[in-house]
């Protein structure tokens, strides 16, 4: 077939350079002249996470997905208050078959740019993804994506390599989903922020109209987005990133912002809970935090110099066997965050929570000496020296008293020294995927809410995290539940893999924690965007 990308050749439009105006930071500040959306005033909202990229091919991160859910389209979407997804920009869309999902826009469509938005940027927006297939990109998500085919400029058709695929529509909406303006963006590298602000290719609620790098980013209202969200109801929103929470605390106490989000510690939560000036919202909690194991690197580590994997192993089951969940979601914590003992989050379906049966005392609690009789049946004797890394901003600064209690935990049983050092995020998304750390922090903010979320970008083989575990049996059970339309078996089968991947620990659970959010009384809409899609939207917002 031909594709209409080859018969048609958009006009470029003409790209005008954006400044970077001075903004108008108070929680009070007057908006600027709202467009045609009907929104009005000024929104600031502040927070410690950052951004690697603008660009949805190179980061798979919270921070970055927090802006390109604001400012891309999407072709399915999910409205506030729901995680069941719906078509955005798109018309319908639908299987044609077991094994083509036919996606058709709504007509009209246009960037921020004045570009016609149509079915050759989404099969641009795709093709890039799997050919660029950045380190830190989502493009793992796309494992059953066979080819995308555009059949007129409103038609897009996804070939898929599984027929009945009960994860695709999510896909749509999850970081792998963000179209882009194929007259903007490169089609085999990344594209700089700065191209992409500069290009104005956007076409959600919003735009950027003025961005400086973790320091300081405006919003507008984009009269011409199309999609499911309903219109902006703020005209201008300011994003204002902070490198200590406490500062971040102190202005939204006094009103110098008007929210904050991701992340004040959990004794901040505490304090700013008995304010009247502020209000703490609190939403379902999809988030996981967990350590990850490099098969090549860690202690007796596939390329280490005494390589062995049955060490390798039996030091990874002892560290299960010496943490102590309780401890750290109590005293770091102070129940912001709960223990967790499986791999997919309490209240998805299909969660389990096999690491409590299998590693500690068997209740949740640790067992040193099981943790010295597992090294010793290996043959690993004295202390075995860990190399451990984390976070220090894009998880707040709560992750130096985690890991100092794991690190204290970890030595406290005599089996274990521990390195533990730090790295701030821009460069550590980078070290991580690159065989850096033998065992590192990472946490995990889901893109859909399906126990598939919490499977498929960590455990089949060339995964997101790197760290070169490989094994062909959850392969073919990872890609098999994601097509079983037989909702009882497809359980059983998470179930499963969960169960096997806990007896090879390629990472270790630990806390599941809950949205907080704090903003001022005046502050509407915080409520209606903190649900279970754990996407955080600036357009229910107002004041």
């Amino acid at each position: 077939m031909t594709s209409a990308s080859t018969i048609r050749k958009r006009t470029l439009a003409v790209l005008g350079g954006t400044a970077i105006a001075a903004m108008v930071l108070s929680g009070c500040a007057a908006g600027n002249e709202p467009g045609d959306t009907g929104a009005s005033g000024t929104i600031t909202v502040g927070t410690t996470d950052k951004v690697t990229t603008l660009d949805p091919a190179g980061s798979y991160d919270n921070g970055s997905f927090f802006i390109m859910n604001n400012v891309f389209p999407f072709l399915m979407n999910s409205n506030p208050g729901s995680s069941d997804v719906h078509p955005d920009i798109a018309e319908s869309a639908e299987f044609t078959s077991p094994t083509e999902y036919t996606v058709k826009l709504k007509p009209g469509l246009k960037w921020a740019n004045g570009n016609d938005l149509t079915a050759s940027d989404v099969k641009f927006s795709f093709d890039r993804q799997l050919k660029i297939a950045a380190d830190n990109g989502p493009s793992t998500l796309l494992y059953n994506l066979d080819s995308t085919e555009v059949t007129d400029d409103l038609t897009v058709v996804f070939h898929l390599k599984n027929g009945n695929d009960q994860i695709w529509p999510q896909i749509l909406s999850s970081p792998a989903g963000p179209i882009v303006d194929e007259d903007v963006f490169s089609a085999d590298a990344l594209t700089t922020d700065q191209e992409i602000v500069d290009g104005n290719a956007f076409a959600g609620p919003y735009v950027i109209s003025s961005y400086k790098f973790n320091e300081l980013v405006q919003f507008k209202a984009y009269d011409g987005y199309q999609g499911l969200l309903a219109a902006p109801k703020t005209a201008t929103v300011n994003l204002k990133y902070y490198a200590d929470q406490s500062n971040m605390k102190l202005d939204v106490q006094e009103g110098n912002i008007d929210v904050a989000t991701r992340s004040l510690s959990a004794t901040d939560i505490d304090s700013l809970s008995g304010n009247d000036n502020v209000t703490v919202h609190k939403g379902p909690g999809g988030e996981i935090r967990y350590i990850v194991f490099n098969f090549d690197t860690m202690p007796f580590g596939a390329k280490t110099d005494d390589a062995d994997a049955g060490k390798a192993l039996a030091v990874r089951q002892a560290i299960a066997d010496v943490i102590d969940r309780e401890a750290i979601a109590n005293q770091v914590y102070k129940g912001t965050y709960l223990p967790l003992y499986s791999y997919v989050p309490a209240g998805l379906t299909g969660a389990t929570e096999v690491l409590k049966d299998l590693y500690g005392d068997g209740n949740g609690g640790p067992d040193v000496d099981k943790a010295k009789a597992t090294l010793e049946a290996a043959g690993v004797t004295g202390p075995v020296t860990l190399n451990l890394q984390y976070n220090p901003d894009h998880y707040g600064a709560s992750s130096g008293d985690e890991y100092a209690l794991i690190k204290s935990q970890l030595e406290a049983s005599g089996l274990f020294t521990v390195n533990l050092q730090s790295t701030e995020w821009v460069q550590y998304s980078k070290d991580r995927s690159a065989d850096v750390y033998p065992l590192y922090q990472l946490g995990w903010f889901p893109d859909y809410s399906d126990a598939d979320n919490y499977l498929s970008p960590f455990f089949q083989t060339d995964n997101f995290l790197k760290n070169h575990f490989s094994n062909a049996e959850i392969d073919t059970l990872i890609q098999g539940q994601a097509v079983e339309g037989d909702a009882a078996k497809r359980t059983a089968d998470i179930e499963d893999i969960q169960a096997k991947v806990a007896a090879q620990l390629s990472t270790l659970p630990f806390l599941q924690g809950a949205q907080v959010v704090v903003s001022g009384k005046d502050v509407k809409g915080v409520d209606d965007t903190l649900d279970a899609s754990f996407k955080f939207r600036f357009n229910v917002l107002s004041k």
